[in-house]
């Protein structure tokens, strides 16, 4: 289960709402909604939240490149929207997904060539494929099983990079405290 948020700074303070995750496809979807929720071009930070599994935060200022920040890049990288932050920070894009369905052989995945190599005695390679994780490709850089990203993206706004980098559980509770956005997070809660 996900919670998604938008923070939205104004000169009286921060306006909240609910983020409706089921119109964001990839991460330009998730820049635009934010920008789309500017006051004036002021900041905006997209807080989202795997059931106290992981958190991100993406925050957008007008028109600068947005920066971003995941608590748990592993668990982030298993989940849907958390992989669009991950491949972000890790520097995966459309070209990499090309090249992996490239097969050593030149061929692409799915072509005749491999299945016609394929006998029966290579059953015990195929029992070694089925342990292998599904998310994870040769030659695909692994996320790390903590932080990944700006730890200092919040810093400016009352929330430092160590108390960022040590907050779990209800952690956007938190965000928003030290943000002074809690009464308007928790109506959209």
């Amino acid at each position: 289960m996900y919670f998604a948020a938008l923070l939205a700074r104004t000169e009286d303070g921060w306006e909240a709402s609910d983020m409706e995750l089921d119109d964001v496809e990839s991460l330009s979807d998730l820049i635009d909604l934010a920008r789309s929720a500017a006051v004036d071009d002021d900041t905006v930070v997209a807080l989202i939240e795997q059931e106290d599994t992981w958190f991100g935060v993406v925050r957008v200022d007008g028109e600068e490149d947005p920066r971003y920040y995941v608590s748990n890049a592993a668990a982030a990288s298993r989940s849907s929207y958390g992989s669009m932050l991950t491949d972000e920070l890790l520097g995966k894009d459309e070209e990499d997904d090309e090249l992996d369905e490239l097969d050593l052989d030149g061929t692409e995945d799915g072509e005749d060539e491999a299945i016609a190599s394929y006998s029966d005695d290579d059953d015990t390679e195929e029992d070694e494929d089925e342990d292998v994780d599904e998310g994870v490709r040769a030659g695909a850089e692994p996320a790390p099983s903590g932080p990944l990203g700006d730890p200092r993206l919040l810093d400016d706004l009352g929330v430092s990079h160590k108390q960022l980098m040590t907050l779990d559980g209800d952690a956007l509770s938190e965000i928003a405290d030290s943000l002074g956005a809690t009464e308007v997070l928790e109506a959209v809660r």
